[in-house]
């Protein structure tokens, strides 16, 4: 189990394995949006009204010959243009990578500041310097190198998007030097991914610091308590008034440990088993479903 934070303050734990999966999920999601993304072709003359075509040969099907042709490229035919097809395709593409972009990096900011807590160790790395004054420095360097990327990337990305979606009636160029940099945005994405993927190989979980955490933060079992004190009271096993109000008062703004609130819990008016069940409970062990909740991220 990991101690979470909510406003960088401790909070209800849960396990490495379980955040990370958050991540797949959120990704998984995008990436079937991107799969499922049309790519768009046309084949209909200089305004989109096949004129030329049908002044060659009145007699063709120019709409079904532009269709097979379109499609035979693995593209999707687009029947209504103009001298361009309008873009839109592309503009939900890049807005789905930039959504993408933004969720590594907040996996990006997530590791790092795991990694300031203690959280995960840095695998030291044959031949690499954290600093040129302090010899001991492991500096999370990939992660910060994939944020700045996925910054540049996401700026280029929501640019194009707002630019490609406007064309002056039947077609202007800036659609021509905007594309021009489609690879330089994709290119800081790919940057970004091969700095996540190193990143994610040269850090391990610090098992000790996690449990050190964990011990010392007894008062986030004040939800569980009053928790099940509510319940206690709803079956008719309990008659305390405010549950909530009473934990406030043991637990805000202060350390409790072990012992305080075993005693407490040892003199609240609820059933026997609840109470046993209470005195039983630890930190470590109030992760709820947090690990079974890893195989919604496997694919189904």
């Amino acid at each position: 189990a990991m101690l979470a934070h909510t406003h960088g303050q401790p909070a209800t734990p849960t396990t490495v394995g379980k955040e990370f999966a958050v991540f797949v999920g959120r990704l998984r999601r995008i990436l079937a949006q991107v799969g499922a993304g049309e790519y768009l072709g046309k084949f209909s003359g200089a305004t989109g009204t096949f004129a030329a075509h049908v002044a060659a040969d009145p007699s063709r099907d120019w709409p079904g010959i532009s269709r097979e042709f379109v499609t035979s490229l693995g593209l999707d035919w687009n029947p209504l243009t103009t001298q361009i097809e309008p873009h839109d395709w592309q503009a939900e593409l890049y807005q789905r990578i930039s959504h993408a972009n933004r969720v590594l990096h907040n996996l990006c900011t997530d590791i790092w500041t795991y990694i300031s807590m203690g959280y995960f160790t840095q695998i030291p790395q044959a031949g690499t310097t954290g600093s040129s004054t302090m010899p001991h420095k492991i500096n999370p360097i990939r992660f910060e190198n994939a944020e700045a990327n996925l910054e540049l990337s996401s700026a280029l990305l929501d640019s194009l998007a707002a630019t490609l979606v406007t064309s002056r009636l039947q077609r202007d160029l800036t659609d021509s030097t905007t594309q021009r940099n489609v690879g330089v945005a994709l290119g800081h994405s790919v940057l970004a991914l091969d700095n996540i993927q190193r990143g994610l190989g040269e850090i391990a979980v610090n098992s000790a610091r996690l449990a050190e955490d964990l011990d010392a933060n007894w008062e986030i079992l004040g939800e569980a308590i009053q928790t099940v004190i509510r319940a206690e009271v709803t079956a008719g096993r309990s008659s305390i008034a405010d549950p909530y109000a009473m934990l406030k008062e043991l637990t805000r703004g202060r350390r409790v440990g072990q012992a305080e609130l075993v005693a407490f819990v040892r003199a609240l008016d609820i059933g026997d088993d609840a109470k046993a069940r209470l005195v039983a409970l630890t930190p470590a062990g109030y992760a709820g479903l947090a690990s079974d909740l890893v195989d919604y991220a496997a694919p189904r």
